[in-house]
């Protein structure tokens, strides 16, 4: 595998999929390259390691793949956001809008207590719906959510001007549209 200089080099874009006029940004084809994923890893470490927090939440399932090391390397718990029905224990729950339907994310209720500083790490922002469900679970249970982090960011659906305009939100790489 050939080193690239920035870590869109490592995205692959797949015109026309899975529908005619999207640009499919993946992000697989990161985390397949040693390089490219450690390219993704450590700008997220350095997008929050000057930040005073007590916990990471990541979404399932992509989120978990950048979260998790993210956790470890600033040495911070790792609280899992996931779709209903997968957590063993008592659970608050979100449900948000697809494009075609509705899907539920849940935490566990003891996970976050009141006034935890976390910050929240997921693969790509498009709409924001999962990531403000996430917000509304950390809220929920008493938590201040202080930053949020993203890989990819795909400009054209604004969320970040809507959905998350009250909150830090940042990204690796930001594509314009959608």
């Amino acid at each position: 595998m050939v080193k690239k200089e920035r870590l869109e080099d490592y995205v692959t874009t797949i015109p026309d999929f899975p529908k005619e006029g999207i640009m499919f940004r993946d992000i697989t084809t990161v985390i397949e390259d040693p390089d490219g994923f450690k390219m993704a890893v450590d700008g997220l470490v350095d997008m929050f390691d000057r930040e005073v927090f007590d916990v990471v939440v990541s979404t399932e399932a992509r989120g978990f793949i950048f979260g998790a090391p993210v956790a470890h390397a600033l040495r911070k718990g790792l609280v899992l956001a996931r779709k209903k029905g997968k957590l063993p224990r008592e659970t608050v729950s979100e449900t948000y809008a697809l494009e075609y339907g509705e899907a539920t994310l849940e935490i566990h209720k003891d996970a976050i207590k009141p006034g935890m500083k976390v910050v929240i790490i997921d693969d790509l922002l498009a709409t924001g719906g999962t990531v403000d469900a996430v917000v509304k679970m950390v809220e929920k249970l008493g938590g201040t959510v202080i930053r949020i982090g993203f890989v990819i960011e795909l400009e054209g659906f604004k969320a970040r001007k809507t959905v998350l305009r009250n909150y830090p939100t940042e990204s690796l790489i930001s594509y314009p549209g959608n």
